[in-house]
């Protein structure tokens, strides 16, 4: 019983935005550090690995783009459910967890775009097509701006995130079309490789090194999600400080 009714005071702990920065701070040079590592290793293979009998050496953009695609939809999924925590139990660092994830999300997901722009160019004959895959990746692309552009336009912080919070549930429903837009309908892109049921269709030379890219490139993200969370934790509280000595001066 002891245990039990010591969790609820633990997860009370985190929402602490004090506690939040003494633990936050300990864990993000790890973070940054075994990121950097997993990427060394995840790219030096990639670059190691032989070229593809059709795409050539073009087939190596697969270690970046997938990463990205992946963590375009793994950022929306983060701040869905900081969502779910701001609306359902109005946990305070869940709305700066949405507010910090959106830009890096947004990054991600242009680099995505960017990537497969340049991988299909030699592949399609096209920088672009509006082929349901590609489509939806930018759709989440715009929303991720949308959403940076709906957590500024409120002064207050406690009601762009309730509003961001909807913006985001309603917006997940977008991910598993993303996932299966290649599945549903008939497209350039090529079906899934990976994530597919009877397991990968990749060749183990470029298996591996995409894991381990993927697991440093996630592990980055992480790293500068709490960055960018003790930043805006920083920032408001000068704000408030800044209020503060104001309204003592005007008094």
């Amino acid at each position: 019983m002891s245990d039990l009714a010591a969790r609820p005071s633990r997860f009370a702990l985190l929402a602490n935005p004090t506690r939040f920065l003494d633990l936050s701070g300990r864990l993000q040079p790890w973070l940054y550090a075994l990121a950097l590592a997993l990427l060394a290793v995840g790219l030096g293979l990639g670059l190691a690995a032989p070229e593809d009998y059709q795409q050539g050496a073009t087939v190596r953009i697969l270690f970046i783009h997938v990463p990205f695609a992946w963590i375009a939809m793994m950022g929306w999924t983060v701040m869905s459910a900081s969502a779910l925590g701001l609306l359902v139990w109005r946990h305070p660092i869940a709305e700066v967890s949405i507010r910090a994830a959106a830009p890096i999300g947004a990054v991600f997901t242009f680099l995505c775009l960017f990537t497969g722009s340049v991988w299909g160019r030699p592949m399609w004959g096209t920088w672009w097509v509006w082929d349901a895959r590609l489509t939806s990746v930018f759709v989440l692309f715009l929303m991720y701006l949308g959403l940076i552009a709906l957590t500024r336009a409120f002064e207050e912080p406690q009601r762009a995130g309730r509003m961001a919070s909807v913006f985001v549930l309603v917006g997940f429903l977008l991910i598993p079309v993303i996932k299966f837009s290649v599945d549903w309908w008939s497209t350039l892109h090529q079906p899934a490789s990976v994530l597919r049921l009877g397991g990968s269709t990749l060749d183990d030379a470029y298996l591996y090194p995409l894991l381990i890219s993927a697991a440093g490139f996630t592990t980055l993200f992480f790293a500068l999600h709490l960055t960018a969370m003790r930043t805006e934790i920083r920032r408001r509280r000068l704000r408030n400080m800044e209020r503060r000595r104001m309204g003592l001066a005007e008094g």
